[in-house]
């Protein structure tokens, strides 16, 4: 299925303004939940604006919602999804071909557990946002080099290396090496 960003944009929107109002929660309850601005959250829930990832993970935070809840589409659902794409849900395309996240899986436990696969062209670079307190990721690169940029300091992983850090801060992913960098990411919060 090619990747629509304005069809997602719309069914993020609709879920999150469904969500909100079911909890009877006003857009500035929200907002002091989520540490997301009210402003943003009119812009998200018209389908209007495109949103980080970490943006995403904040407001599913504050909602009790899985990123796989946010992205469902109840018009196209014959029932609950247990089960995500083979090859998962594009969420974010880099500025270079060959540049995208796709979610692989999402649940919903006593706290939040996701599980991405990045490819990430050579050259191209994902500058993500803190995420809420509390919240730490884990990458696996599978292939090429990555570099982590977290307050000034890189790191770079090659194939077989992983890392675990707090994501309560701005970090980058870039891929410094000459082909296409391959890793999983779960996120826990």
């Amino acid at each position: 299925m090619p990747f629509n960003p304005k069809k997602m944009l719309s069914t993020i929107g609709a879920n999150v303004a469904e969500a909100r109002r079911a909890r009877g929660w006003s857009q500035q309850e929200l907002a002091d939940r989520s540490k997301v601005s009210v402003r943003m959250i009119s812009l998200i829930e018209s389908g209007e604006n495109n949103v980080s990832l970490a943006t995403l993970g904040n407001l599913a935070g504050a909602l009790e919602l899985t990123f796989t809840q946010l992205l469902e589409d109840a018009r196209e659902l014959p029932g609950p999804a247990a089960m995500l794409p083979r090859k998962g849900i594009r969420l974010w395309q880099g500025s270079r071909r060959g540049t995208k996240v796709r979610l692989l899986q999402s649940m919903a436990c006593k706290r939040t557990m996701e599980l991405w696969s990045w490819t990430i062209a050579p050259g191209d670079r994902y500058q993500g946002e803190a995420d809420l307190p509390g919240f730490r990721e884990v990458v696996y690169v599978i292939r090429g080099e990555l570099t982590l940029e977290q307050e000034g300091a890189n790191q770079v992983l090659r194939a077989g290396d992983s890392i675990a850090f707090p994501s309560d801060q701005a970090y980058a992913f870039t891929n410094t090496g000459d082909c296409s960098l391959i890793f999983t990411l779960n996120v826990v919060g």
